[in-house]
């Protein structure tokens, strides 16, 4: 499939994990991508291994700095010449404890890059590109924004959060922008190691399928949800949870 032959996706938080999964998937299949992240080092390596400025560039900077994302999606337009398709993925997980431990100013930076940047960058790619051209915007949100998750609680109130935030553009920014997102169970990354690390033996009793979710299975729905074959799909979140939820809940 090519289904990204001539589009230019930005994905954020895509030096690794379910980011460069993303933006590989979007390569592989014909896009140009521009991926961002906090560390330089790191988002080089992964640009060059996408296939370097002729598919990927990268533009290092912190999600949630007005700054970072402008000159994101300039280089996007000048490199590539448009902006169809944003993946919202950047994310921040500094706490693990019970909601009502979580100090304020903790909960107030988890919003800031889960929630609030999300917001600021599809802002941005809608008024730099998307109001016009149309195109494509697909938040990752998470399995803990549906259901209660012991110790990811913050984390989870935020990605609920991005949830309804998804809906909320969709309608807004219809028809010529769709805006879906993608709510993963645990994922084996390096982000999520807390949660699986020496007990995944343990922790996948409760997959039906039988395994912890890969990255390349988040970055499958998102290439989905950014295409055409999804152009009937806008509001939409979709569960990616080898069957977890078919049980009693989220542990």
């Amino acid at each position: 499939m090519q289904r990204f032959t001539g589009k230019t996706a930005v994905v954020t938080g895509a030096s690794r994990g379910i980011g460069l999964a993303a933006a590989r998937r979007i390569v592989e299949e014909g896009g140009r991508v521009v991926i961002t992240a906090r560390n330089p080092e790191p988002l080089e390596k992964a640009a060059a291994g996408l296939g370097g400025p002729e598919h990927a560039i990268a533009v290092p900077g912190k999600a949630h700095d007005p700054a970072h994302r402008d000159h994101a999606v300039a280089r996007a337009l000048e490199a590539f010449g448009s902006l169809d398709v944003l993946v919202n993925n950047t994310g921040i997980n500094p706490v693990f404890d019970a909601l009502v431990n979580v100090e304020p100013a903790t909960m107030a930076k988890i919003f800031e890059v889960n929630v609030t940047a999300a917001a600021s960058w599809t802002a941005a790619a809608h008024a730099a590109w998307m109001k016009e051209h149309g195109g494509a915007v697909v938040n990752v949100a998470s399995l803990a924004g549906q259901h209660p998750s012991p110790g990811i609680a913050a984390y989870g109130a935020s990605k609920a959060a991005l949830i309804n935030l998804t809906r909320q553009f969709a309608y807004e920014l219809a028809p010529a922008v769709r805006v879906n997102a993608v709510a993963p169970a645990v994922v084996k990354t390096d982000f999520a190691q807390a949660l699986f690390a020496g007990n995944e033996e343990e922790v996948t009793k409760g997959y039906p399928l039988g395994r912890l979710g890969v990255p390349a299975d988040v970055g499958a729905a998102i290439a989905f949800l950014a295409s055409e074959d999804a152009s009937w799909v806008t509001g939409q979140t979709i569960t990616l949870d080898g069957g977890r939820t078919l049980g009693a809940g989220v542990e």
